[in-house]
């Protein structure tokens, strides 16, 4: 379905989800969080909806922006040669068990940042997690996600083929520990 004809009823079970919480940890397996999914080339249209609808409400973590902030921290030069040097093992690069803050940290704490603010986080652009070894389910599974006072929602662009979720139409996806809007 396109954006055109399938939108609005999207929106209103996301509405539905983020207002019955303890409804949402029950069918989610103890998760806190919502998967808005929709195809990658109606982006653009569903973040727009979504910061229309939501604006007073929420914070919209943009994942590309962090992915910046995160690169600029050490400078491009640094990036390039420490990103080579693990290519193999990105998880290592942007979601280490280390002290020092990499883009899985800079994520969650925008996530606690919003709710500490009493706002909902809905993360956007997560299609740059793709590469990273941050899996959505590991967001989801963290700790602190899974205590939030609110429900994360993650703009998900997938695609649902056979009932499997498909992250960016290509790499299977976890729907465990969240609520599915499709």
């Amino acid at each position: 379905m396109s954006y055109l004809t399938d939108h609005k009823q999207k929106f209103d079970d996301l509405k539905h989800h983020i207002e019955n919480q303890d409804q949402l940890k029950r069918q989610a397996n103890g998760g806190n969080s919502i998967l808005f999914s929709y195809r990658p080339d109606d982006e653009g249209l569903y973040i727009e909806k979504a910061m229309e609808l939501y604006e007073e409400k929420a914070v919209f973590i943009d994942i590309s922006k962090l992915l910046v902030k995160f690169i600029d921290e050490d400078g491009w030069d640094s990036f390039q040669k420490y990103y080579c040097d693990f290519q193999d093992t990105p998880h290592l690069v942007f979601h280490s068990e280390d002290s020092s803050t990499d883009l899985f940290d800079l994520i969650i704490n925008e996530i606690k940042t919003a709710c500490d603010n009493d706002k909902y986080p809905f993360l956007l652009r997560t299609g740059c997690l793709f590469g990273t070894g941050i899996e959505n389910v590991t967001i989801m599974e963290h700790k602190e996600v899974m205590s939030l006072p609110h429900p994360l929602i993650i703009f998900y662009p997938s695609q649902i083929k056979d009932d499997n979720l498909y992250f960016l139409d290509c790499k299977p996806a976890s729907k465990y520990r969240c609520i599915l809007v499709k």
